[in-house]
């Protein structure tokens, strides 16, 4: 089906978190699969993914399971924010001021803004890495600020430029990874690579949990990739292009990583194993996956800087933001970035791994309510005219029952919460696995659901509105 309402769109995007209008509306929804299915096959996940059999001890076949059931079931919440997009027409962080007013929703817009930055960090320091790796005499700082100037370049040209590199490396990554499995499999360097480790409920539920919390991580900004496509693209065909290739990207970035570690000596760095386990084809590889790197790390910038603008435009509403200043921002924190990665210590990826779990306790609940206000109560239809005011229109500076149900989300996932930070009584009870998200999706949405229907003086407000996606 073709969506394409522009022919001719400028390369170098020019809105920000302005809506979008119909004619400036472009591409095809086969382009949401290209970027999921593109953007997740990187190092990242791939670190990511060992994790399973290299900390939660667990063999190969329930390590492929309990990857597959994480990403299915997480993949649907991530999938189900990306259809708001077109919908829409504007940034998913900016939306949430629907949901929780014009002050209300600061919190959230600015841990999103916390977490992607945190993102950008670690994929650069990986992409020094990588690069170190393919060229000894490329010092990791250096690495690291040519990875970030390649990903900055990217995500300042914007939305359009990132979908055509992800179309393109979609292929690229896709046939890399197959090749690189299949080298695996034929040189495996270890005996017990079936054998080692086994099924364990604790490690089993908390790679379930990893896996569903890096679809939940997306959240708060999937739907910006998907919010230039027509208004009348199917709910379902942006859905399902965006869930098949999320899921399909990071299953096989996840598997890979666990592959991998099970193919070379216990005790080696994920990304030295890697190497090592795709032989003569390694160097490729690692110029695939610094590639990857660059790219999509440039949606972690994008993100941010979204999120910045957000947060500013809130106290300085008559600011219209433009291209320029999405340059600008983007240098800013490009430059931040990376001062701190170069002096970060050599453990930065897993400090990272760590503030992200305890950043999604907090975005779990906001992505029940998101979706339970978008999907059940408003049914897609909003003011968008009162987004975008300074007292939040017909959504008021704030919404109360979506603050305590937020507030009640987070509390509940305490007990629950395995995480650098505290380790409640119930995970540390069941050996550690993490839960939290799982209780905090089940309490939030239908506790969201109940307050948004009981007030009836927030519906009164809102019937006097003009409850329509047009600006």
């Amino acid at each position: 089906m073709v969506t394409t309402a522009t022919t001719c769109a400028p390369l170098i995007e020019k809105h920000t978190i302005g809506y979008v209008p119909p004619e400036d509306r472009h591409g095809k929804t086969r382009d949401l699969f290209t970027l999921w299915f593109g953007g997740n096959i990187a190092p990242l996940p791939i670190v990511t993914g060992a994790l399973g059999v290299q900390m939660f001890h667990l063999n190969l076949v329930w390590g492929i399971v309990a990857i597959l059931v994480g990403h299915l079931v997480g993949g649907v919440l991530m999938a189900l924010h990306s259809a708001q997009g077109p919908q829409m027409g504007i940034p998913q962080m900016i939306q949430s001021r629907a949901q929780f007013g014009s002050l209300g929703a600061l919190l959230v817009v600015l841990i999103a803004g916390i977490m992607y930055i945190g993102f950008f960090a670690s994929n650069i320091v990986l992409a020094g890495k990588s690069l170190h790796g393919v060229v000894d005499s490329v010092p990791v700082p250096v690495g690291i600020v040519i990875g970030a100037l390649g990903s900055g370049i990217i995500g300042i040209i914007g939305y359009r430029f990132i979908h055509v590199l992800n179309r393109i490396g979609t292929w690229v990554l896709g046939a890399g990874i197959v090749l690189g499995f299949g080298y695996i499999f034929t040189h495996v360097q270890t005996a017990d690579f079936l054998t080692r480790g086994s099924f364990n409920i604790s490690g089993w539920l908390a790679t379930v949990s990893l896996a569903a919390l890096w679809q939940i991580a997306f959240a708060p900004y999937v739907s910006d990739y998907s919010r230039y496509l027509p208004a009348n693209v199917p709910v379902a065909a942006t859905f399902w292009t965006t869930y098949l290739g999320t899921v399909l990207g990071s299953s096989l970035s996840f598997i890979f990583g666990a592959v991998a570690v099970l193919a070379t000596p216990v005790g080696m760095d994920t990304m030295d194993a890697v190497k090592l386990a795709t032989g003569s084809i390694g160097p490729l590889m690692l110029v695939l996956f610094l590639l990857s790197v660059i790219s999509h790390n440039a949606l972690n910038l994008y993100g941010a800087v979204l999120s910045l603008i957000t947060l500013i435009q809130t106290f300085a509403y008559r600011w219209i933001p433009t291209a320029k200043s999405r340059a600008i921002l983007s240098i800013i924190i490009l430059a931040a970035c990376c001062f701190a990665a170069v002096g970060a210590s050599a453990n930065f990826i897993g400090h990272f791994v760590d503030m992200v779990l305890v950043l999604l306790v907090v975005l779990v609940p906001w992505t029940a309510i998101n979706l339970i206000d978008f999907y059940a109560i408003h049914k897609g239809k909003y003011d968008i005219n009162s987004i975008f005011k300074v007292d939040g229109g017909i959504y008021g500076r704030y919404n109360p029952q979506a603050l305590l149900a937020y507030a009640i989300g987070i509390v509940v996932q305490i007990p629950f919460m395995n995480t650098p930070l505290y380790v409640g009584p119930i995970s540390e009870h069941i050996n550690g696995a993490d839960l939290s998200w799982l209780v905090g999706l089940l309490i939030t949405s239908p506790l969201y659901y109940w307050l948004a229907n009981r007030d009836t003086a927030y519906k009164r407000r809102l019937s006097t509105g003009k409850l329509a996606n047009s600006i």
